[in-house]
């Protein structure tokens, strides 16, 4: 295992026994790069697992190395917040396929020296996980306190709960699907297709030709935006306000504050992701099905399940709207499993569990304390 300041942790995997992906390849080797927060137990009985969202990585609740900014979860992890470091040692994983030090298109091949690139194998939500699974194998940790995400890291926690129930003891997804749904594949493919259709995109070669598809990944990263956001959101943020001006120009420049604050959006997201590690990792998005894995029903997927489930979903989050947690929470009655369900009132969309929602922190510190001394914490 080595440490550096752009990727925290990392650990070489899979010489001895190869991941095998779903697509059929062999993965024989594989970096995996995380963070850390806290302490462990003597026991290694404290561990929660923080599963990051598409755009996210592995710096939760640090400084960013790239980006100079705090981590995208620092309002909930730490000393006294709901994942409390005093309390609990935090992990979060940087996802198979991701480009913040874990193996993706933008990293080495070491059969050939070169980049990936395209000839990187297709992965999806349940790779992700079991190559989570390797990193804890290799750190000693046999079961977790509790896995949690959203989005996307909601995604790989009901994974993780379907593939590893014997590995966790409580599984709090947070504003996500059992499956990913036709409108949110469509919004995926409107960002794919900015990218390829960007010159610079060299069919997946750019980083042979030292070029990067700037212009396509921040229309994919603008056009995603506004899905994370609700029309509340929007109204109360910018309205209809001109950006540095009185008048409208009469041009295509950025009269309005909303068209102003995407273009930044767009433009300070390429600084720090690789557009193929977008491709990659919205495709893992749209394949995920958690009913279809487990002969057409979902409720198998949690057979017999011990795990104890807190689920989270927020009013005005259209992107993954509370039907979606509902069916999740059918699914588990069916099998009579421990499960608790909260819709939180924000008008935030589906960014709120990123952002500053007291409801939702001090729920979500209820569940946390009260399950922790049922399991020995």
């Amino acid at each position: 295992m080595k440490k550096n300041e752009l990727d925290g942790y990392t650990v070489e995997l899979g010489s001895n026994q190869p991941l095998n992906l779903d697509c059929g390849v062999e993965l024989r080797h594989f970096v995996m790069a995380f963070q850390t927060y806290g302490k462990l137990n003597k026991n290694k009985t404290n561990a929660i697992l923080v599963c990051h969202a598409l755009t996210g990585d592995q710096h939760a609740a640090n400084t960013h190395p790239l980006t100079g900014k705090q981590g995208w979860w620092d309002n909930m992890i730490g000393p006294g917040k709901p994942l409390d470091t005093e309390r609990f040692m935090i992990i979060c994983i940087n996802v198979l396929g991701g480009c913040m030090g874990s193996t993706g298109p933008g990293e080495i091949n070491p059969e050939n020296g070169e980049p990936w690139g395209l000839t990187f194998p297709v992965v999806t939500i349940a790779d992700m996980v079991r190559a989570q699974a390797r990193v804890l194998d290799y750190l000693g940790i046999n079961k977790l306190f509790s896995v949690i995400g959203g989005s996307m890291g909601g995604m790989q926690t009901l994974q993780w709960a379907s593939l590893y129930p014997e590995k966790i003891c409580t599984a709090i997804p947070i504003a996500s699907a059992a499956r990913h749904s036709a409108q949110n594949i469509a919004f995926h493919e409107v960002g794919r297709q900015a990218i390829i259709a960007d010159p610079r995109w060299e069919n997946g070669s750019y980083a042979k030709k030292n070029v990067t598809p700037k212009s396509g990944l921040a229309v994919a990263r603008m056009a995603a935006h506004v899905t994370y956001l609700s029309q509340a959101a929007l109204r109360r943020k910018f309205g209809r306000r001109l950006q540095n001006r009185q008048e409208k120009t009469y041009g295509f420049g950025a009269d309005f504050q909303v068209e102003s604050y995407l273009r930044h959006q767009g433009t300070s997201f390429v600084d720090r992701f690789d557009a193929n590690s977008y491709l990659y990792m919205t495709r893992a998005m749209d394949y995920f099905d958690l009913a279809n894995e487990n002969n057409g029903s979902l409720a198998n997927a949690f057979k017999n399940t011990p795990i104890r489930f807190c689920i989270f979903s927020f009013t005005s989050d259209w992107l993954f709207p509370t039907s979606e947690s509902r069916e999740i929470v059918h699914a588990l009655n069916a099998e009579a499993a421990n499960v608790s369900f909260v819709e939180i009132e924000s008008d935030k969309g589906h960014d709120a569990f990123l952002l500053d929602e007291p409801e939702f922190h001090k729920i979500l510190s209820g569940f946390i304390n009260g399950a922790a001394p049922q399991f020995g914490l």
